[in-house]
């Protein structure tokens, strides 16, 4: 069970993909930047769609440390390498999302960078849970 509230002011267009605000009650976890590469800090694909998988399950990952699941996200960053990759990718990217997160969609952001910190990695992904007390 989670305590979380989607917000959708009366009137706006219904996001795809993502919630335009979430309240929630519960203890607070926070996953730090995540990037695409395994748990032996190894890349297994420089290819974007195969990169959002394994950062996602990263951020799974480290949610189940907390006892947190996919579900208690209520918000995330997305940060990119390349804004024309992404889009052109959009449904790889929404597939590998749902496999992995499942259909919760958190308030989020997504911000083009200039270039992370590891150069193999074109994706990093921040993330804050609400678990239920």
């Amino acid at each position: 069970m989670t305590t979380h509230t989607i917000l959708q002011p009366a009137g706006w267009a219904q996001p795809k993909g993502y919630a335009n605000g979430i309240s929630a009650e519960g203890r607070l976890v926070f996953v730090g930047g995540q990037i695409g590469c395994d748990r032996q800090n190894r890349f297994e694909t420089d290819d974007l769609v195969g990169q959002v998988r394994q950062t996602l399950q990263n951020v799974v990952d480290v949610l189940a440390e907390a006892g947190a699941k996919p579900a208690h996200v209520v918000s995330m960053t997305w940060y990119l390498t390349d804004k024309k990759d992404y889009l052109d990718n959009l449904e790889g990217i929404g597939r590998v999302y749902r496999e992995v997160m499942g259909r919760h969609f958190p308030a989020m952001a997504v911000v083009q960078v200039v270039a992370l910190v590891e150069d193999r990695a074109k994706v990093e992904i921040q993330a804050t849970a609400v678990v239920p007390n």
